[in-house]
């Protein structure tokens, strides 16, 4: 689409340089000019932040992933703050892009500060008026206040809180048998900075973020031994095992406020789901059904959590609600093969699968996503503002993890050694 359209600009002399030399004239210019305006389909123009190498690439890489169109490219000038687009402003507005980000970097007392705006095109207004960042002056620090940034922007200009600082845990397998090696590794929301935080000889399963985003809780199998729940700081330092009894212990849930735990447990028969501190001590048994109760996870108001249960049948996995108060169990998935029920983050989604499929139901039970069969018997997991899942397969031999958005955004892979499972979105940490 282009209109046509004929447009007065006025250049004050402090801003001309970008026609003309800014002494040639010491009064405001009109000039009238007819021509077509392109009307442009990028929705945020991105302006590389001055005196920044590290922050600006990161930031409209993570931009780039979501449903806004972002360019960085031809554009008529190269702001650093909202003050340098007075007399130019409707040189931005003949652009037909409704929002700019502009800022610079500075340094502090050894840190790294970052100012930037996100500018309404159309009115000439700053959203929220000017925001600033102070990050420690190394890589670490620097990548994460990049993520912080992007998600800031993406909140201002859609309103909802961006998912780009949260991180990725996820298994990686290699070998097989008593040969297995697995680790478990942490990387950015974009694909980056993967770490590995604990290796052991055996089987790592389930990990799950707390609340906070800085504990992993998670399940180990060594040779001949009965799976144990372990937690862990991110951060470091060694692993706290949580429930050494004789039975297979899997799959770990935080709370809500990060104080309990659910886990589904085999040490007094059948499989049951237990309730316990996140610390440690006696479990509290909540199923016992004669048949077998695993997967449990807490709702995000903490009120209620889903588990599977095969009491419909062999090999017949339905997905069901518990809730604390009433004690009440009512079945979730209508029929077919449905387990590791995860909830989004206002509850009202449930990524399940669906026999082999990755899949998501709203939280009456309609399946509203098919994402296609990933080849391994995992859910995905949604990121902390329900817009995109991540969710591991199998491509041409190799594991890999897809993020994919869930609304128009751009859906991306990276591939790892061996088997990769069990990827799971925390939320920011605190």
């Amino acid at each position: 689409m282009r209109i046509h359209k004929k447009l007065c600009i006025s250049l004050l002399a402090s801003t001309s340089s970008l026609l003309l030399a800014p002494s040639v004239f010491a009064a405001p210019v009109v000039l009238e000019l007819d021509y077509e305006i392109p009307v442009q389909q990028n929705q945020v123009a991105f302006v590389p932040f001055a005196g920044d190498t590290t922050l600006s690439p990161i930031i409209l890489n993570d931009l780039s992933k979501t449903e806004l169109k972002v360019t960085s490219q031809n554009l008529p000038q190269q702001p650093r703050s909202s003050s340098e687009l007075a007399g130019t402003l409707p040189v931005w507005q003949s652009m037909g892009i409704p929002y700019l980000v502009v800022g610079s970097t500075r340094s502090n007392r050894g840190k790294v500060v970052t100012d930037y705006e996100v500018i309404d095109i159309k009115s000439g207004r700053v959203i929220e008026g000017k925001q600033s960042l102070t990050a420690d002056n190394n890589k670490e620090s620097m990548r994460y206040a990049a993520h912080v940034i992007a998600d800031k922007v993406y909140e201002l200009i859609t309103g909802i809180p961006g998912d780009f600082s949260g991180r990725i845990a996820y298994i990686e397998e290699i070998g097989t048998g008593k040969e297995k090696i697995s680790r478990l590794k942490v990387m950015d929301a974009d694909g980056e900075n993967a770490k590995t935080i604990t290796e052991v000889a055996g089987s790592i399963f389930s990990p799950t973020w707390s609340p906070d985003g800085n504990r992993i809780a998670y399940s180990v199998q060594r040779d001949k031994s009965y799976p144990v729940i372990y937690v862990q700081s991110v951060s470091g330092g060694g692993a706290t095992p949580l429930t050494p009894f004789p039975g297979s212990n899997l799959s770990p849930s935080f709370s809500p406020d990060g104080s309990k735990i659910l886990f589904s447990s085999s040490f007094e028969g059948s499989a049951d789901i237990y309730e316990m501190s996140a610390s440690g001590g006696t479990p509290r048994r909540i199923t016992n059904w004669p048949s077998s109760e695993v997967q449990p996870n807490y709702a995000p108001d903490g009120k209620s959590f889903v588990f599977v249960s095969d009491r419909a049948g062999f090999n017949k996995p339905r997905i069901y609600r518990y809730e604390f108060g009433s004690g009440r169990t009512t079945q979730v998935s209508s029929s077919g093969y449905a387990t590791s029920p995860q909830f989004s983050s206002d509850g009202s989604q449930i990524a399940f699968l669906s026999g082999r499929s990755a899949a998501i139901m709203n939280s009456g039970g309609a399946v509203t996503a098919n994402l296609g069969n990933t080849g391994i018997d995992e859910a995905p997991s949604f990121s902390p503002n329900g817009k995109r899942v991540v969710y591991a397969s199998k491509q041409g031999g190799k594991g890999v993890l897809t993020i994919k958005s869930l609304n128009g955004g751009e859906s991306f892979g990276k591939s790892g050694q061996g088997t990769i499972r069990s990827p799971v979105w925390s939320a920011s940490p605190k």
